[in-house]
């Protein structure tokens, strides 16, 4: 068996919402079709993988050094040693050849996006879902049968008042999301309080809100928040500071008793190791977000998982960002935490299959080979539409 073909593409998920840090007026994702000479139902098996929200398009990266390597490479030299199906961790080496240590800005962006669909096409090839996969080659072989999720909104957005922002949340509620996560850091603090207590009148207390302030916080403002927010017991505080900012993230940890988040800014397992090590971050109550489809893809994340388990984390510390069907398949698989959600933004990339709803905070995955692409009507049309041209 071999690969065929690599295509690429550009897709906008351009809004005007924004958080306190960037606006998502330009925002743009990759997406990459990987065609296999494997036939299933008469048709190529075909893996496909895209990234994250809050970065862009890799297309420069793809198609100056990870896509020609791929195709340059001896086709043996990309599957496993039965014969019978890619090796995701054989390409990967492929694709991170004659690339330096360190510094991985957005080539882990890259990376994660044909990763992605490595794996789609090796669950179909498989003939099973990747949960169930993933589950019996790297967990204990019985996948959760489902998994809590989050929704992710209360973005800033123009002409927004605080009505509206309940509104939001009261249909998150309606749709089963048990926890919802809101923006901080784009307004002042007492602005900002005033639209977390609005929130609360709806949801009903600290634990089923969590707030996100994208990295925007200096130390004196991050511990200033974190004064004003100890009373609502919210169920995290996320990304006070720059990500790699570890002095602040411990600094507060001493500051802030409730829960806190971060770590969807970090992009391989050494920095996930660092965070842990010394972001002051505890086990028994914080939560790690790092986004596979941002960091090197699924193979890096099983070594970000082992680097924390070393440190005293568990898989279940993991809730990661993207809200993508790829992480919703490893924290089923794998045992995390949970996975995000976008009920209302970035369409069509983010959201579950079709026909799953989500039941007190929590969701089921479809029974079918590969991430379940198929199964999103939306997103797999605009997946072959954009790769097929």
């Amino acid at each position: 068996m071999k690969i065929l073909e690599i295509r690429e593409a550009v897709a906008s998920i351009a809004s005007p919402i924004r958080n306190a840090y960037i606006d998502f007026s330009k925002m743009t994702v990759s997406v990459v079709a990987v065609i296999t000479d494997v036939i299933r139902d008469g048709k190529p098996v075909i893996g496909y993988g895209f990234n994250s929200n809050g970065r862009y398009a890799a297309s420069g990266l793809l198609n100056e050094r990870f896509l020609p390597r791929l195709r340059e490479a001896d086709p043996d030299a990309l599957i496993n040693d039965a014969g019978d199906n890619l090796d995701p961790h054989k390409i990967w080496s492929v694709m991170m050849s004659n690339e330096k240590p360190g510094g991985h800005g957005e080539r882990s962006v890259a990376v994660g996006v044909v990763d992605m669909a490595v794996w789609d096409a090796v669950a179909k090839i498989a003939g099973v879902p990747l949960y169930k996969h993933l589950a019996s080659a790297f967990g204990d072989g019985q996948p959760d049968a489902s998994v809590f999720v989050y929704a992710a909104g209360g973005y800033y957005y123009p002409g927004k008042d605080d009505s509206q922002l309940q509104a939001e949340m009261r249909r998150y509620l309606d749709m089963g999301y048990s926890v919802v996560k809101m923006k901080i850091g784009g307004a002042s603090l007492d602005e900002d309080m005033r639209r977390i207590e609005s929130v609360l009148e709806v949801v009903g207390g600290g634990q089923h809100l969590a707030v996100d302030a994208n990295g925007r916080f200096d130390l004196e403002t991050a511990l200033a928040y974190a004064e004003a927010m100890r009373k609502y017991d919210l169920f995290w505080y996320e990304e006070a500071g720059d990500p790699l900012d570890y002095q602040l993230q411990a600094e507060l940890a001493k500051a802030y008793p409730g829960a806190m988040a971060t770590g969807e800014n970090l992009f391989s397992h050494q920095d996930a190791r660092n965070l842990v090590r010394h972001g002051g971050m505890r086990p028994d109550r914080d939560w790690l977000q790092f986004d596979c489809a941002l960091s090197y893809g699924l193979v890096e994340y099983l070594r970000t998982l082992e680097a924390i388990g070393k440190e005293g984390f568990s898989s279940r510390n993991c809730i990661p960002h993207g809200g993508h069907q790829l992480s919703l398949n490893i924290a089923a698989g794998l045992k995390l935490g949970g996975n995000e959600s976008y009920p209302e933004v970035f369409a069509p990339f983010g959201g579950f299959a079709d026909g799953i709803r989500v039941e007190n905070g929590r969701v089921g995955l479809p029974d079918a080979p590969g991430i379940g692409f198929e199964q999103k009507s939306e997103l797999i049309k605009t997946m072959r539409a954009i790769t097929e041209t």
